[in-house]
């Protein structure tokens, strides 16, 4: 797992992303990719037997999830390909995750069309 437990989730100097970014942008994921984040928590996250995903912070440089495995609930971050400072990069990189994760998987991602049309709540 990738979790960093010296580097509490969405903390330290650098965060270019207020508190309200932050939660915006994790109630999407939560409420409308929870299976997309589950995805890329087991191929991404080394999380190959998660039965649940849900985002609890990003920063600069990743994304944080609590994974439940075996019932037990562990922290897990997914680094970002690069440095983002812009609120239009999260969903870039997201999406470059999720396709990353449906590579891994040999599972076709969706279409692109419908991707666009979820994605308003990380605009």
């Amino acid at each position: 797992m990738t979790g960093r437990p010296d580097r509490p989730a969405s903390h330290g100097a650098g965060q270019p992303f207020d508190a309200d970014t932050v939660r915006a942008v994790c109630g999407h994921m939560n409420a409308d990719h929870a299976d997309d984040s589950l995805l890329i928590c087991r191929t991404l996250g080394g999380c190959p037997d998660a039965t649940r995903a849900r985002a609890t912070g990003l920063d600069a440089d990743g994304m944080d999830f609590a994974v439940a495995v075996a019932g037990i609930e562990v922290p897990v971050r997914i680094p970002f390909a690069r440095r983002i400072s812009e609120r239009a990069e999260i969903r870039q990189e997201v999406v470059r995750m999720y396709e990353q994760a449906c590579d891994a998987l040999g599972v076709p991602p969706r279409s692109a069309e419908r991707n666009s049309r979820s994605r308003q709540g990380l605009k």
